[in-house]
């Protein structure tokens, strides 16, 4: 039953189905069947899967985001990231990865802030002479650093899938999420000093610079610190703190910058309800399949299998996250985090590994997925608002995905990198 599943899920993948209604579609053979999964109890676990106090973070998150983005955030931080690194060789691309590390406290979605720089700076990087290619992996590949710095949707998933911690998943991905941005800033300061690309700036800014554009978008800088204090001395839950944040966010838009009016709400309202629909359709539609998954007793099927290699932890580990590559290259991060992480969390932690580990290094491996073929999901975001051919995109891609796993495995081989914050502070 489960091959047939896994067949058509792949299928409709194949004919551009929406991920979410090739998850419910692909159950058809278990609803056919009746005796393994009648179509009262799919209905139930449609709705138990909205039922969930955990699950509340995600829409808060995306609406504080939204909000964040309505009063003028956004450029705040873009002006305060090219006074950071637009004297760098290689200029806007080094900008381009600091605004990801910068937005990682707001957005919490790679895919929201790949084509959100594809729009503010994909064209001006191709007039200053940036190859196409090269644009869109600099942008698509520093999104991954927006998923990993808290607040992360996936991260918030895992936990709410696997139930691990929130608060330490979000503590676990500040430090990854640093390393990933010195990374890449690294690997493109080597592709542009190759390729001749000057720096956006004449040389470094003033200290007085930084400080007056570091005093403009505090608010924003502050966020994600003001996260973790309130996760490390118990003031909020993370379903506690999407609420407080959407506060946050709307005290900043009307008091603080003054930028938020009414009309800009209703937008931020609108790409709200567009975004969490998305994410609730496919959560909705993931746990009929996970259901299904269940009853056909797949999650001990692969612990047994992975049983068989106890004696060499560190080579499961590498096993279970060069599928998770695998599944990152076929489907979208969310519907990875929700299928995979019951099937493989149970046989790793068995094993000893620290679920808090394994899920930061879990939710980076998936998300850098949709940067590679076939159905990358940022990979084709970027190329589509670019005009960027896929071919071109892979071509200039390379650097990137060695610097990517070099430091995936560095993270996988020493825990305590994400586990150091979580570990001392919780």
């Amino acid at each position: 039953m489960l091959t047939v599943v896994a067949l058509l899920f792949f299928v409709f993948l194949f004919i551009n189905v929406p991920v979410a209604f090739a998850l419910a579609l692909a159950t058809i053979p278990a609803f056919l069947l009746g005796q393994y999964l009648p179509m009262t109890v799919a209905v139930q676990r449609m709705y138990g899967a909205t039922q969930s106090f955990p699950l509340l973070a995600v829409p808060f998150f995306i609406l504080a985001g939204n909000l964040m983005n309505t009063t003028g955030i956004t450029h705040r931080l873009l002006a305060f990231a090219r006074l950071l690194t637009g004297w760098m060789t290689g200029g806007l691309a080094q900008v381009a990865i600091a605004l990801s590390a910068l937005m990682g406290g707001i957005s919490g979605s790679a895919v929201a802030d790949a084509a959100m720089e594809a729009r503010l700076l994909g064209d001006a990087m191709v007039e200053r002479g940036y190859a196409k290619g090269f644009t869109a992996c600099v942008i698509a590949f520093s999104s991954v650093i927006t998923a990993t710095i808290p607040p992360s949707i996936g991260l918030i998933l895992f936990g709410f899938i696997g139930e691990v911690s929130i608060g330490r998943l979000l503590l676990g991905g500040v430090i990854p999420g640093l390393l990933m941005t010195v990374v890449l800033i690294g690997t493109t300061w080597l592709v542009a000093k190759r390729r001749g690309y000057k720096p956006d700036l004449p040389g470094r800014p003033r200290a007085r610079e930084v400080a007056r554009s570091f005093r403009e978008c505090f608010w924003a800088l502050v966020f994600p610190v003001f996260l973790l204090v309130g996760f490390r001395y118990g003031f909020f839950t993370a379903t506690e703190a999407g609420a407080v944040v959407v506060v946050y966010a709307l005290v900043v838009g009307v008091f603080v910058h003054r930028e938020l009016t009414w009309r800009n709400f209703l937008q931020a309202m609108e790409h709200s309800v567009i975004d969490i629909g998305m994410v609730m359709l496919i959560i909705v539609m993931a746990a009929v399949l996970g259901h299904a998954i269940t009853i056909e007793q797949a999650p001990a099927a692969i612990t047994a299998f992975l049983a068989e290699f106890a004696d060499n932890r560190w080579l499961t580990l590498l096993m279970v996250l060069v599928v998770l590559f695998v599944a990152g290259m076929v489907m979208e991060a969310t519907v990875n985090v929700l299928l995979i992480t019951p099937l493989v969390l149970p046989a790793l932690t068995h094993l000893g590994f620290d679920p808090v580990h394994v899920g930061v290094v879990m939710i980076i491996l998936v998300t850098l997925g949709g940067n590679t073929p076939p159905v990358g999901v940022i990979m084709y975001t970027v190329c589509g608002i670019l005009n960027c051919s896929f071919s071109e995109f892979v071509r200039w891609s390379w650097p990137f995905v060695v610097a990517m796993l070099a430091l995936l495995a560095l993270l996988a081989l020493v825990p305590q990198i994400v586990l150091f914050l979580p570990n001392l502070l919780m």
